[in-house]
C-alpha cells in the first residue's frame, strides 16, 4: 500500500467518522469540513481531481450548515428587576407555599 493510499484512508475515515457524529455539536461538523478538505487534498495527490472537486464543495455546505446551526443552549442573563420565571414559587400562577399569604395554611390562621 503506498503512502497516498494510507493517506486517503485516513483522511475518509476521519470525515465518515465526524460525518456520523455531527449530531452531536458543532465542533464535529467542523471536524467534517476539516475532514473534506483533507480528503480532497487525497482527490488530487491521486489523480482523481473530481473527487477532490467535490470534497471542497461538501466543505463549503459543512461549514454553511455550521453557520445555520445553533449555538449552545444558554439561558439570558437575569437583571436584578426581572421577573421570576414561571412556576418558581412566588411566581404569577405557581401554586402558593405553605406560610405565604393566600396559602390554604395561612388562610385557615385567619379563620
Amino acid at each position: 500500500m503506498s503512502g497516498v493510499t494510507i493517506y486517503g484512508l485516513c483522511a475518509v475515515s476521519f470525515m465518515m467518522g465526524m460525518y456520523a457524529l455531527e449530531r452531536r455539536g458543532r465542533i464535529f461538523v467542523i471536524g467534517f469540513a476539516a475532514g473534506c478538505l483533507l480528503s480532497s487534498a487525497y482527490g488530487f495527490w491521486s489523480g482523481a481531481w473530481p473527487f477532490g472537486v467535490v470534497e471542497i464543495v461538501w466543505s463549503g455546505i459543512a461549514l454553511l450548515r455550521l453557520r445555520s446551526r445553533p449555538g449552545p443552549a444558554t439561558p439570558p442573563p437575569r437583571s436584578p428587576g426581572s421577573p421570576r420565571s414561571p412556576g418558581s414559587p412566588g411566581s404569577p400562577g405557581s401554586p402558593a407555599s405553605p406560610g405565604s399569604p393566600g396559602s390554604p395554611v395561612d388562610a385557615d390562621a385567619d379563620a
